[in-house]
């Protein structure tokens, strides 16, 4: 194997490594807006973490983040609350470092 053919597997594994964290902290963020939210609609204990795992899993359907805006937002129209896709993006914006701290050095 030559040094470009070791270097260039290198780049590639580092690629995957940077996509799966990149993922990994996504789905980590999505999940705590899931819960956020979970809270402030009024769930509680398994009610509440099984609604972040519906958040998280809302994030599948297309790419970028605006699905789970839309899903959360639905949620809080339909339980009368006042919260705006503003706020929601906002708190997405407040957890995202958040989540990369807790994925890229768990405790």
């Amino acid at each position: 194997m030559s040094g470009i053919d070791r270097r260039r597997e290198g780049f590639e594994a580092k690629f995957a490594l940077d996509e799966e964290t990149k993922f990994k902290v996504i789905a980590r963020r999505n999940k705590m807006l899931g819960l956020w939210a979970a809270e402030k609609i009024g769930l509680t204990g398994a009610a509440s973490e099984e609604y972040a795992r519906e958040v998280a899993r809302a994030d599948q359907q297309e790419p970028g983040h605006e699905d789970v805006v839309r899903k959360v937002a639905r949620d809080f129209v339909a339980r009368g609350l006042p919260i705006t896709d503003v706020q929601i993006r906002q708190e997405m914006e407040r957890l995202l470092p958040v989540a990369v701290q807790q994925v890229t050095n768990p405790t």
